[in-house]
Protein backbone atom coordinates (compact mmCIF):
# COMPACT_ATOMS: atom_id res chain seq x y z
CA UNK A 1 0.00 0.00 0.00
CA UNK A 2 1.14 3.44 -1.21
CA UNK A 3 2.59 5.36 2.37
CA UNK A 4 -0.24 8.73 2.63
CA UNK A 5 1.78 11.93 3.66
CA UNK A 6 1.02 13.97 6.87
CA UNK A 7 -2.20 14.88 6.86
CA UNK A 8 -1.59 18.26 7.43
CA UNK A 9 -4.98 20.39 8.95
CA UNK A 10 -5.04 17.01 11.38
CA UNK A 11 -1.15 17.36 11.93
CA UNK A 12 -1.58 21.63 12.76
CA UNK A 13 -4.49 20.56 15.00
CA UNK A 14 -2.24 17.78 17.11
CA UNK A 15 -0.33 20.83 17.56
CA UNK A 16 -2.36 23.40 18.44
CA UNK A 17 -6.52 22.45 18.88
CA UNK A 18 -5.94 21.78 22.73
CA UNK A 19 -3.14 24.62 23.60
CA UNK A 20 -4.73 26.99 21.80
CA UNK A 21 -6.34 29.73 23.95
CA UNK A 22 -8.90 30.88 21.38
CA UNK A 23 -9.51 27.92 19.09
CA UNK A 24 -11.24 30.06 16.03
CA UNK A 25 -11.13 27.91 13.27
CA UNK A 26 -13.14 24.98 14.30
CA UNK A 27 -15.37 23.05 11.55
CA UNK A 28 -18.13 21.86 14.27
CA UNK A 29 -21.33 22.93 16.05
CA UNK A 30 -21.60 23.95 19.63
CA UNK A 31 -21.63 20.23 21.21
CA UNK A 32 -24.02 19.47 24.34
CA UNK A 33 -23.07 17.12 27.27
CA UNK A 34 -23.78 13.70 27.74
CA UNK A 35 -26.41 14.68 30.23
CA UNK A 36 -28.39 17.30 27.75
CA UNK A 37 -28.21 14.50 25.34
CA UNK A 38 -29.77 12.23 27.68
CA UNK A 39 -32.22 14.72 28.72
CA UNK A 40 -33.76 14.70 25.39
CA UNK A 41 -34.37 11.09 25.01
CA UNK A 42 -37.70 9.15 25.75
CA UNK A 43 -37.61 7.06 28.98
CA UNK A 44 -37.72 4.01 26.37
CA UNK A 45 -34.60 5.51 24.46
CA UNK A 46 -32.82 6.33 28.12
CA UNK A 47 -33.69 2.65 29.38
CA UNK A 48 -32.06 1.15 26.24
CA UNK A 49 -28.84 2.92 26.86
CA UNK A 50 -28.43 2.07 30.42
CA UNK A 51 -29.12 -1.08 30.20
CA UNK A 52 -27.66 -2.08 26.92
CA UNK A 53 -24.43 -5.11 26.84
CA UNK A 54 -21.21 -3.35 26.08
CA UNK A 55 -20.28 -6.46 23.92
CA UNK A 56 -19.90 -5.85 19.97
CA UNK A 57 -22.52 -4.56 17.68
CA UNK A 58 -23.41 -5.08 13.93
CA UNK A 59 -20.83 -4.56 10.98
CA UNK A 60 -23.37 -2.32 9.03
CA UNK A 61 -24.73 -0.43 12.00
CA UNK A 62 -27.53 -1.13 14.42
CA UNK A 63 -30.87 -1.91 12.42
CA UNK A 64 -33.05 0.76 14.63
CA UNK A 65 -29.88 3.45 13.87
CA UNK A 66 -30.12 2.54 10.14
CA UNK A 67 -33.33 3.01 9.91
CA UNK A 68 -33.39 6.71 12.00
CA UNK A 69 -30.40 7.43 9.30
CA UNK A 70 -32.55 6.73 6.51
CA UNK A 71 -35.56 8.94 8.00
CA UNK A 72 -33.16 12.12 7.53
CA UNK A 73 -33.13 11.50 3.31
CA UNK A 74 -36.08 11.34 0.78
CA UNK A 75 -35.65 7.90 -0.84
CA UNK A 76 -33.23 5.42 1.36
CA UNK A 77 -34.36 2.78 3.37
CA UNK A 78 -32.45 0.92 6.17
CA UNK A 79 -30.71 -1.25 3.81
CA UNK A 80 -29.00 2.11 1.51
CA UNK A 81 -27.70 3.24 4.86
CA UNK A 82 -23.58 1.32 6.00
CA UNK A 83 -22.31 3.19 9.56
CA UNK A 84 -18.65 3.94 9.78
CA UNK A 85 -16.73 5.16 12.88
CA UNK A 86 -16.87 8.48 11.86
CA UNK A 87 -16.82 10.14 8.55
CA UNK A 88 -13.10 9.49 7.44
CA UNK A 89 -13.83 6.27 7.81
CA UNK A 90 -16.10 6.23 5.31
CA UNK A 91 -14.01 8.19 2.95
CA UNK A 92 -11.18 5.96 3.14
CA UNK A 93 -14.01 2.55 2.55
CA UNK A 94 -15.53 4.31 -0.46
CA UNK A 95 -12.17 4.99 -2.40
CA UNK A 96 -10.50 1.89 -1.68
CA UNK A 97 -13.79 0.27 -2.80
CA UNK A 98 -14.48 2.00 -5.92
CA UNK A 99 -10.94 3.14 -7.37
CA UNK A 100 -7.95 0.65 -8.45
CA UNK A 101 -4.79 1.46 -9.70
CA UNK A 102 -6.25 1.28 -13.59
CA UNK A 103 -9.00 4.17 -12.35
CA UNK A 104 -9.26 7.72 -12.21
CA UNK A 105 -10.76 10.26 -10.16
CA UNK A 106 -11.83 13.86 -10.36
CA UNK A 107 -11.80 15.81 -7.09
CA UNK A 108 -12.86 19.82 -6.50
CA UNK A 109 -9.86 22.10 -4.85
CA UNK A 110 -9.30 22.84 -2.53
CA UNK A 111 -10.47 19.73 -0.31
CA UNK A 112 -10.46 18.26 2.90
CA UNK A 113 -7.08 16.38 2.17
CA UNK A 114 -8.58 12.62 2.26
CA UNK A 115 -9.99 13.71 -0.52
CA UNK A 116 -7.09 14.38 -2.68
CA UNK A 117 -4.55 12.00 -1.55
CA UNK A 118 -6.44 8.91 -1.11
CA UNK A 119 -7.42 8.81 -4.77
CA UNK A 120 -3.66 10.24 -5.77
CA UNK A 121 -2.53 6.94 -3.17
CA UNK A 122 -4.31 4.29 -5.62
CA UNK A 123 -4.90 5.73 -8.52
CA UNK A 124 -4.45 8.94 -11.51
CA UNK A 125 -6.45 11.88 -10.22
CA UNK A 126 -7.42 15.28 -11.93
CA UNK A 127 -7.86 18.58 -9.54
CA UNK A 128 -10.70 21.15 -10.35
CA UNK A 129 -10.73 24.01 -8.66
CA UNK A 130 -13.78 25.93 -7.76
CA UNK A 131 -13.88 29.52 -8.67
CA UNK A 132 -13.33 32.26 -5.57
CA UNK A 133 -14.50 34.79 -8.61
CA UNK A 134 -17.57 32.79 -8.55
CA UNK A 135 -18.29 32.43 -5.22
CA UNK A 136 -16.41 29.48 -5.06
CA UNK A 137 -18.95 27.86 -7.54
CA UNK A 138 -18.01 24.89 -9.64
CA UNK A 139 -17.63 24.76 -13.49
CA UNK A 140 -19.25 21.64 -14.92
CA UNK A 141 -17.55 21.97 -17.94
CA UNK A 142 -14.50 21.85 -16.57
CA UNK A 143 -15.63 18.46 -14.91
CA UNK A 144 -16.60 16.91 -18.29
CA UNK A 145 -13.35 18.25 -19.88
CA UNK A 146 -11.32 16.12 -17.51
CA UNK A 147 -13.37 12.91 -17.85
CA UNK A 148 -11.51 9.95 -19.09
CA UNK A 149 -12.64 6.42 -20.63
CA UNK A 150 -11.32 5.51 -16.66
CA UNK A 151 -13.09 7.41 -14.79
CA UNK A 152 -14.77 6.58 -11.73
CA UNK A 153 -15.47 8.49 -8.96
CA UNK A 154 -15.90 12.36 -8.60
CA UNK A 155 -15.66 13.89 -5.35
CA UNK A 156 -17.38 16.78 -3.87
CA UNK A 157 -18.00 18.89 -0.75
CA UNK A 158 -21.09 20.86 -0.32
CA UNK A 159 -21.42 22.70 2.00
CA UNK A 160 -17.73 23.48 1.00
CA UNK A 161 -14.84 22.82 3.03
CA UNK A 162 -13.22 25.16 3.70
CA UNK A 163 -15.16 28.32 2.06
CA UNK A 164 -19.06 27.16 2.89
CA UNK A 165 -20.02 27.84 -0.55
CA UNK A 166 -23.22 26.34 -1.83
CA UNK A 167 -23.32 24.79 -5.43
CA UNK A 168 -25.86 25.90 -7.19
CA UNK A 169 -28.79 23.46 -7.85
CA UNK A 170 -28.83 23.97 -11.15
CA UNK A 171 -25.08 22.96 -11.55
CA UNK A 172 -25.68 20.10 -9.01
CA UNK A 173 -28.16 18.71 -11.13
CA UNK A 174 -25.95 19.50 -14.92
CA UNK A 175 -22.94 17.33 -12.76
CA UNK A 176 -25.38 14.44 -12.00
CA UNK A 177 -26.65 14.09 -15.36
CA UNK A 178 -23.22 13.93 -16.85
CA UNK A 179 -21.80 11.56 -14.34
CA UNK A 180 -24.92 9.00 -15.23
CA UNK A 181 -24.12 9.28 -18.47
CA UNK A 182 -20.45 8.47 -18.45
CA UNK A 183 -21.67 5.94 -15.33
CA UNK A 184 -19.24 7.69 -12.90
CA UNK A 185 -19.84 7.70 -9.12
CA UNK A 186 -20.29 11.20 -7.45
CA UNK A 187 -19.06 10.83 -3.66
CA UNK A 188 -20.30 13.70 -1.74
CA UNK A 189 -18.83 15.04 1.59
CA UNK A 190 -22.64 16.80 3.03
CA UNK A 191 -21.52 16.54 6.21
CA UNK A 192 -22.20 20.41 6.96
CA UNK A 193 -25.77 19.60 5.58
CA UNK A 194 -28.51 21.52 7.30
CA UNK A 195 -25.69 23.85 8.89
CA UNK A 196 -25.35 27.72 8.26
CA UNK A 197 -27.16 30.73 8.97
CA UNK A 198 -30.83 31.36 8.20
CA UNK A 199 -31.97 31.82 4.72
CA UNK A 200 -29.47 28.90 3.61
CA UNK A 201 -30.53 26.51 0.61
CA UNK A 202 -28.96 23.52 0.94
CA UNK A 203 -28.54 21.07 -2.10
CA UNK A 204 -30.86 17.60 -1.79
CA UNK A 205 -28.30 14.38 -1.22
CA UNK A 206 -26.82 13.00 -3.60
CA UNK A 207 -28.29 9.46 -2.84
CA UNK A 208 -31.59 10.64 -3.40
CA UNK A 209 -31.00 11.79 -6.77
CA UNK A 210 -28.63 8.96 -8.22
CA UNK A 211 -28.36 5.66 -8.00
CA UNK A 212 -24.50 6.21 -8.41
CA UNK A 213 -24.28 8.53 -5.45
CA UNK A 214 -22.53 7.98 -2.06
CA UNK A 215 -23.90 10.36 0.53
CA UNK A 216 -21.62 10.97 3.38
CA UNK A 217 -22.56 12.24 6.85
CA UNK A 218 -21.54 12.54 10.13
CA UNK A 219 -22.94 13.30 13.78
CA UNK A 220 -19.68 15.54 14.50
CA UNK A 221 -20.43 18.52 12.41
CA UNK A 222 -24.02 19.60 12.25
CA UNK A 223 -25.13 18.20 14.77
CA UNK A 224 -21.86 19.39 16.79
CA UNK A 225 -21.43 15.78 18.25
CA UNK A 226 -18.01 14.60 17.37
CA UNK A 227 -17.12 12.33 20.48
CA UNK A 228 -19.75 10.09 19.14
CA UNK A 229 -17.69 9.23 16.39
CA UNK A 230 -20.45 8.01 14.43
CA UNK A 231 -20.55 8.73 10.15
CA UNK A 232 -22.18 6.92 7.98
CA UNK A 233 -22.72 6.25 3.67
CA UNK A 234 -26.04 5.75 1.85
CA UNK A 235 -26.62 4.99 -1.49
CA UNK A 236 -28.79 2.52 -3.46
CA UNK A 237 -26.00 0.80 -5.34
CA UNK A 238 -26.31 -2.37 -2.75
CA UNK A 239 -22.87 -4.35 -4.30
CA UNK A 240 -20.51 -0.89 -3.42
CA UNK A 241 -22.17 -1.36 0.48
CA UNK A 242 -21.55 -4.84 0.58
CA UNK A 243 -18.07 -4.09 -0.38
CA UNK A 244 -17.44 -1.33 1.94
CA UNK A 245 -18.74 -3.83 4.49
CA UNK A 246 -16.55 -5.64 4.13
CA UNK A 247 -12.93 -3.11 3.77
CA UNK A 248 -14.95 -2.34 7.98
CA UNK A 249 -13.70 -5.54 8.66
CA UNK A 250 -10.14 -4.42 8.08
CA UNK A 251 -10.62 -0.95 10.29
CA UNK A 252 -13.33 -0.48 12.99
CA UNK A 253 -15.23 -3.77 12.56
CA UNK A 254 -18.23 -2.23 14.33
CA UNK A 255 -18.80 0.81 15.89
CA UNK A 256 -19.14 2.19 19.57
CA UNK A 257 -22.68 0.41 20.91
CA UNK A 258 -23.04 3.49 23.33
CA UNK A 259 -22.60 5.79 20.25
CA UNK A 260 -24.90 4.00 18.43
CA UNK A 261 -27.83 4.37 21.04
CA UNK A 262 -26.65 8.04 21.45
CA UNK A 263 -26.82 8.84 17.73
CA UNK A 264 -30.34 7.68 17.60
CA UNK A 265 -31.61 10.11 20.20
CA UNK A 266 -29.73 13.06 18.68
CA UNK A 267 -31.52 11.79 15.13
CA UNK A 268 -34.89 11.70 16.89
CA UNK A 269 -34.26 15.52 17.97
CA UNK A 270 -32.66 16.16 14.77
CA UNK A 271 -34.48 19.68 14.12
CA UNK A 272 -34.52 21.01 17.53
CA UNK A 273 -30.41 20.08 17.47
CA UNK A 274 -30.10 22.09 14.03
CA UNK A 275 -31.98 24.78 14.91
CA UNK A 276 -29.68 25.49 18.04
CA UNK A 277 -26.63 25.46 15.93
CA UNK A 278 -27.71 27.66 12.83
CA UNK A 279 -29.04 30.24 15.26
CA UNK A 280 -25.76 30.20 17.09
CA UNK A 281 -24.10 30.62 13.41
CA UNK A 282 -26.39 33.37 12.99
CA UNK A 283 -25.27 35.64 16.07
CA UNK A 284 -21.39 34.34 15.06
CA UNK A 285 -21.65 35.46 11.74
CA UNK A 286 -23.05 39.24 12.97
CA UNK A 287 -20.16 39.50 15.01
CA UNK A 288 -17.75 38.68 12.16
CA UNK A 289 -19.44 41.00 9.89
CA UNK A 290 -18.40 43.82 11.88
CA UNK A 291 -14.82 43.05 12.43
CA UNK A 292 -13.97 42.75 9.06
CA UNK A 293 -16.40 45.89 8.58
CA UNK A 294 -14.14 47.43 11.39
CA UNK A 295 -10.37 46.34 9.51
CA UNK A 296 -11.68 46.21 5.04
CA UNK A 297 -8.08 47.50 4.63
CA UNK A 298 -6.60 44.15 6.08
CA UNK A 299 -9.36 41.78 4.62
CA UNK A 300 -11.91 40.74 1.86
CA UNK A 301 -15.21 39.01 3.45
CA UNK A 302 -17.61 37.13 2.22
CA UNK A 303 -20.34 35.04 3.77
CA UNK A 304 -20.62 31.92 3.22
CA UNK A 305 -23.72 30.54 1.72
CA UNK A 306 -23.66 27.24 4.56
CA UNK A 307 -21.68 25.80 7.24
CA UNK A 308 -20.03 27.36 10.05
CA UNK A 309 -16.79 28.24 8.09
CA UNK A 310 -15.43 30.87 5.95
CA UNK A 311 -12.01 31.63 4.25
CA UNK A 312 -11.63 35.19 4.26
CA UNK A 313 -8.53 36.67 1.78
CA UNK A 314 -5.80 38.11 4.05
CA UNK A 315 -3.75 41.74 2.35
CA UNK A 316 -1.08 41.81 4.81
CA UNK A 317 2.18 42.17 3.21
CA UNK A 318 3.47 39.99 5.67
CA UNK A 319 1.40 36.69 3.74
CA UNK A 320 -0.76 34.21 5.52
CA UNK A 321 1.59 32.43 6.67
CA UNK A 322 3.61 34.21 9.16
CA UNK A 323 0.31 36.49 10.30
CA UNK A 324 -1.68 32.89 11.42
CA UNK A 325 1.87 31.80 12.79
CA UNK A 326 1.95 35.39 14.84
CA UNK A 327 -1.67 34.94 15.82
CA UNK A 328 -1.35 31.69 17.40
CA UNK A 329 1.74 32.49 18.98
CA UNK A 330 1.27 35.80 20.02
CA UNK A 331 -2.25 36.00 21.13
CA UNK A 332 -3.35 32.18 21.48
CA UNK A 333 -5.70 32.81 17.96
CA UNK A 334 -6.12 29.85 16.11
CA UNK A 335 -6.90 29.90 12.69
CA UNK A 336 -5.77 27.38 9.73
CA UNK A 337 -3.29 29.58 6.81
CA UNK A 338 -4.89 28.41 3.24
CA UNK A 339 -1.55 26.63 2.85
CA UNK A 340 -2.82 23.93 4.93
CA UNK A 341 -5.39 23.63 1.91
CA UNK A 342 -2.89 23.13 -1.11
CA UNK A 343 -2.97 20.60 -3.40
CA UNK A 344 -0.57 18.71 -5.43
CA UNK A 345 -3.09 18.57 -8.35
CA UNK A 346 -3.16 22.17 -9.55
CA UNK A 347 -2.85 25.79 -7.43
CA UNK A 348 -4.68 26.99 -4.67
CA UNK A 349 -5.68 30.50 -3.03
CA UNK A 350 -1.88 31.05 -0.56
CA UNK A 351 -3.75 34.44 0.72
CA UNK A 352 -6.78 33.19 2.84
CA UNK A 353 -7.74 31.33 5.95
CA UNK A 354 -10.58 29.39 7.39
CA UNK A 355 -12.53 30.99 10.49
CA UNK A 356 -14.94 28.71 12.34
CA UNK A 357 -17.98 30.42 14.12
CA UNK A 358 -20.64 27.27 14.92
CA UNK A 359 -19.31 26.99 18.42
CA UNK A 360 -20.66 29.54 21.66
CA UNK A 361 -17.96 31.83 23.46
CA UNK A 362 -16.76 33.43 20.28
CA UNK A 363 -16.38 36.87 22.12
CA UNK A 364 -13.15 36.53 23.78
CA UNK A 365 -11.61 35.22 20.83
CA UNK A 366 -12.49 37.69 18.49
CA UNK A 367 -11.11 40.65 20.99
CA UNK A 368 -7.88 38.69 21.13
CA UNK A 369 -7.80 38.73 17.38
CA UNK A 370 -9.00 42.51 17.08
CA UNK A 371 -6.41 43.25 19.90
CA UNK A 372 -3.29 41.71 17.80
CA UNK A 373 -4.73 43.12 14.64
CA UNK A 374 -4.88 46.73 15.91
CA UNK A 375 -1.32 46.35 18.27
CA UNK A 376 0.09 45.22 15.11
CA UNK A 377 0.07 48.45 13.58
CA UNK A 378 -1.69 47.20 10.74
CA UNK A 379 -3.53 49.52 8.03
CA UNK A 380 -7.23 50.69 8.62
Amino acid sequence: MTTLPEFRLEAHFSKWEFKARYHMTASDAESISLRDLLALASPEERDAFESMSLGYTQTHGAPDLREAIAGTYARQEASDILCFAGASEGIFAAHNVILDKDSHAIVVTPNYQSHETLPMAICTATGVPLDPDDGWSLDVDRIAAAIRPNTRLVTINFPHNPTGAILPLDRYLALIDLCRTKGIYILHDEIFNGLGPTGARHLPFVADLYERGLSLNVMSKSFGLPGLRIGWIACKDAAILSKMERMKHYLSICNSGPSERLAKIALANRQRLLARNCAIVDENLAKWDAFFKRHAALFDWKRPDGSCMAFPRYRGADGVETFAAALIERAGVLVLPSTIYASQLGPTPQDRFRIGFGRAGMDAGLAALDAFVMENNHPQ
